[in-house]
């Protein structure tokens, strides 16, 4: 039997990506091994958000090529789309596929050999069809993460997704419904709605938005959850919030992307939102839904953000009051606005403003988990965390991780549990 070895960088559209494309490769007789080992064919699906993306992307090439000199390697994914020549040129490369037609990935690594080098990206801002990569069988989860969304329009000053992805494509809605159902019979209790834009879902279809796919999804009996991946603010208006409120199923958890608290480094970054607009939906949503959490990204260091502009932030943040923060120093990324953008900021002042912004989610996060010291809630357990002691993990509805005793023949289910203190930052419960 062949083998065939994945490595994955980036987000979570890049992990169901890497998931779907192995299911391909199982159902034409390959046997899917670790990416440390020797393997036929390795499939690196690349990141470029970053140029630390792209440098992993370009180790992990070498270090595939030293396992196995006689192997087979596809370069799949966001970089390889943005650089096809320059990963071509890669030695070892053989095959090079952008963000489109993966579901060729198994023909195309068996039509060519070793030394053989095939460059299959094409102009991806001419797609205008979402790529069906379904999963029919995810192992060794409990939460199911499914993408509806491909591509994104909004053009961020500092972003080179949109030139990766392409634009907005949305998936079949009865694609959707069918893997979901797909999914609850094989005993997943929670689904986790994503793509690259997601509160796009929609636009290029009729008749259809991202509330009614949650709605259809929460109809789907032994859906326990349902959650969604970062969103635009803009997506949550007064009519959607009232809609989520309606809907039991839907966790009270929104990883809403902010990435500054100052309106003048909005504008250069080309948000379409004002931090006034943030806070309104952030006070709408914390009057209707009790103990809801709101996650965020902020990226410190963007070209021209003066020491005012920072604090700006901070104070901003400080005054969300989150329940978690995701903290980025601005990386020029070349084929973006910003990247010629003047008053690139230096590296020392962006890591002493991503500190400073760390320790602060810091401090938000151990407020927000205090809160529900001596509350039930319940937790859907999806891990171990030490096997002698018997301490499995899972996630409550509100996104907080909690440990608590018990045997692995729990992973899987959800079940009431006491939150009674915070040691070395992990939340400690007991299973009621």
């Amino acid at each position: 039997m062949k083998t065939v070895a994945f490595y994955t960088l980036g987000c979570k559209v890049n992990q169901y990506d890497t998931e779907a494309m192995a299911e391909l490769f199982e159902k034409s007789g390959y046997e899917v091994v670790s990416s440390t080992e020797k393997a036929d064919v390795y499939i690196i699906n690349t990141c470029t958000v970053t140029n630390l993306g792209d440098r992993k992307s370009r180790q992990f090439i070498r270090r595939s090529k030293k396992n196995n000199p006689d192997s087979i390697i596809a370069v799949v994914g966001c970089y390889a789309q943005t650089a096809p020549e320059e990963v071509l040129a890669i030695e070892g490369v053989n095959l090079v596929i952008g963000t489109d037609e993966r579901n060729k990935i198994v023909q195309l690594v068996e039509k060519i050999d070793k030394e053989n080098k095939l460059n299959y990206v094409n102009d991806i801002m001419s797609v205008n069809k979402f790529e069906e990569l379904s999963i029919e069988e995810i192992k060794g989860k409990t939460r199911a993460f499914l993408k509806i969304q491909e591509g994104c329009n909004q053009f961020c000053a500092y972003c080179i997704i949109p030139y990766a992805r392409g634009p907005i494509r949305s998936r079949r809605p009865e694609n959707i419904i069918e893997e979901v159902k797909r999914l609850s019979q094989n005993g997943f209790k929670e689904i986790v709605l994503t793509g690259i834009h997601i509160a796009s879902y929609g636009k290029d279809l009729k008749d259809i938005d991202l509330i009614d796919i949650i709605k259809e999804v929460h109809n789907i009996e032994g859906i326990e959850r349902i959650r969604l991946s970062s969103v635009e603010p803009t997506l949550l208006t007064e009519e959607f919030i009232e809609e989520i409120t309606k809907l039991p199923k839907f966790c009270p958890h929104f990883h809403i992307s902010l990435q500054s608290g100052c309106d003048e480094t909005l504008k250069r970054m080309n948000r379409k939102y004002t931090t006034d607009q943030y806070r309104k939906i952030v006070k709408k949503l914390r009057a209707s839904i009790p103990d809801i959490a709101i996650t965020t990204d902020i990226i410190v260091g963007f070209p021209g953000e003066s020491e005012e502009e920072f604090c700006q932030t901070f104070n901003f943040v400080q005054e969300m009051e989150l329940s978690q923060i995701h903290v980025f120093k601005y990386s020029p990324r070349k084929g973006t606005p910003a990247a010629k953008f003047k008053n690139q900021i230096p590296s020392k002042i962006k890591n002493y403003r991503s500190e400073k912004m760390i320790k602060l989610g810091e401090k938000m996060m151990r407020r927000y988990r205090e809160k529900f010291i001596n509350e039930d809630m319940d937790v859907l357990f999806e891990d171990i965390l030490d096997k002698d002691k018997r301490i499995i993990t899972g996630f409550t509805s509100n996104y907080i991780k909690v440990a608590a005793k018990g045997s692995k023949n729990l992973i899987g289910e959800i079940l009431p549990v006491k939150i009674r203190e915070i040691k070395n930052d992990i939340v400690f419960g007991e299973i009621i």
